[in-house]
């Protein structure tokens, strides 16, 4: 099957250009002005419209198993809502329980994610340590293709990571030449203010932002990034969301250190007002961790992204659904964390980004898809248009108009954090695997299209790191 794009220009991270984008056999084999539609080729019209790489959210959790209760989006509604939105590939996590086998792990995660409709990769999350686990991080790299390893400093009692599980997971991973990921929250002091809280009366959720001020943020971010100096690796932030976070990051990339940033669609454009809410439903439906945040965060955030500071955008798209959530009707620390937004982040950033003059649209291709790509080492397969890349597109409208609404959206969740917006910009069609898979409002997936892709290790910032540390390796004096 091919499929011709013709009209339209081609908006990559480096540059725009006229040009037809040909894709056959689920790869792009010509780019290149005035291209021939052969017999039988379709042919996608994208006259005055932009061609780009297809997003790539780098932060996902469809059908989790988490606070007793299991997220509302699987695998197939939630990669079809993606496309929708014109995101062609996601990362999402295998989480093991304490103790759990990580090869057990993946394996699970594996089998749910076979019904798949786009292509997608895996973190795994290091919760525990032993030497099997130490093991299983070296076949997962070596058989698996999972070069990146999730940590939450979070979550006591349950997922929590240690420092001593941090140091060890870091120095495993870059003997396998793996990333390392980090859940910022200084969990203990969440516990402890959470417990405070309740003790006072504060039930309700705005009891959650409260119990997970940016401080509890800021701390963390500032622990792994030094852990992270001392063990001279590189480490990734994921949903940075705080100031203080931030600028833990922008002192150490200052200061040379391989940092990456990630900020969430949802806290660039939601603030923490959502929590004071008189309907219980709409406050809970926005409980996340790290909650949305005052207004002068936000505005810190737009700057790290437009500084390079924060080098890609994600939706931590967790969902569940108000029967769910009322699961902490009396205890907003039993509220399951997390909220959607995988169809909507592009659209909601190309509006508030490209459209207000924050990012140019190169810069829009590069914090939406070929970063990702490249700090996760799958570029130039993902988050390109280059002859060889996969074809994996999506064609923008940035005259098309969408009110955001829980009502007509994809996602199998019941609530939208963007409800009401109405954006400028969007996908008039997505093209994954060289098919037109969603076309002015109508998807046509096949369940199970999607791929699994093995990311392999020693992205090439490790090249540069390993420069460091033999120049800087520790010595003896001899006396």
């Amino acid at each position: 099957m091919s499929v011709l794009i013709k009209g339209g220009t081609v908006v990559t991270a480096e540059q725009s250009f006229r040009a037809d984008v040909l894709c056959t056999d689920g790869k792009i084999t010509q780019v290149g002005p005035d291209l021939d539609a052969a017999d039988g080729i379709e042919v996608v019209d994208a006259g005055g419209q932009y061609v780009m790489p297809g997003g790539i959210d780098p932060h996902t959790h469809m059908q989790l198993p988490f606070m007793g209760t299991v997220a509302s989006e699987d695998f197939y509604t939630g990669t079809a809502a993606g496309l929708a939105g014109g995101t062609t590939c996601i990362i999402d996590f295998v989480i093991p329980a304490p103790q759990q086998s990580l090869m057990e792990a993946y394996h699970q995660w594996r089998e749910w994610s076979e019904k798949a409709v786009s292509d997608y990769a895996f973190h795994v999350a290091v919760t525990w340590w032993d030497e099997s686990v130490h093991h299983d991080m070296g076949r997962l790299v070596e058989e698996f293709g999972v070069n990146s390893f999730k940590h939450f400093m979070a979550y006591k009692g349950a997922i929590m990571a240690d420092d001593e599980i941090l140091v060890n997971s870091f120095t495993r991973a870059w003997e396998l030449g793996a990333l390392p990921t980090v859940h910022a929250e200084n969990g203990e002091l969440v516990w402890q203010l959470q417990r405070k809280l309740l003790d006072m009366g504060i039930t309700g959720p705005e009891g959650h932002p409260q119990s997970r001020p940016p401080e509890v943020e800021g701390e963390a971010a500032n622990r792994a990034i030094r852990i992270a100096q001392v063990l001279k690796t590189p480490v990734y932030l994921v949903h940075v969301s705080a100031k203080e976070a931030l600028e833990a990051v922008i002192r150490a990339r200052n200061e040379g250190q391989r940092v990456f940033g990630e900020v969430l669609a949802g806290h660039l454009m939601v603030n923490d007002s959502v929590y004071l809410d008189k309907s219980f439903e709409k406050a809970a439906a926005h409980v996340m961790s790290p909650p949305f945040r005052p207004k002068d965060h936000q505005r810190e955030l737009w700057r790290g992204l437009q500084s390079g500071n924060l080098q890609t955008t994600a939706t931590d798209h967790c969902c569940f659904c108000a029967d769910q959530k009322a699961a902490g009707r009396d205890d907003f620390s039993k509220i399951p964390n997390g909220t959607g937004g995988v169809e909507n982040r592009m659209e909601v950033l190309w509006d508030a980004g490209v459209n207000t003059g924050k990012l140019t649209m190169n810069e829009f291709v590069r914090v939406t898809s070929t970063n990702a790509a490249q700090i996760f080492n799958m570029y130039p397969r993902k988050g390109s248009v280059l002859a060889g890349a996969d074809a994996d597109l999506v064609v923008w409208d940035p005259e098309g108009t969408k009110t955001i609404s829980a009502k007509t959206h994809f996602q199998n969740v019941d609530y939208n954090i963007f409800e009401g917006m109405t954006v400028k910009g969007k996908a008039s069609h997505t093209i994954s695997q060289g098919n037109v898979v969603y076309k002015d409002g109508e998807l046509n997936v096949e369940r199970g299209a999607g791929r699994y892709i093995h990311r392999p290790p020693f992205a090439p910032y490790f090249d540069a790191i390993g420069k460091v540390r033999e120049r800087t390796k520790p010595f003896s004096v001899d006396r």
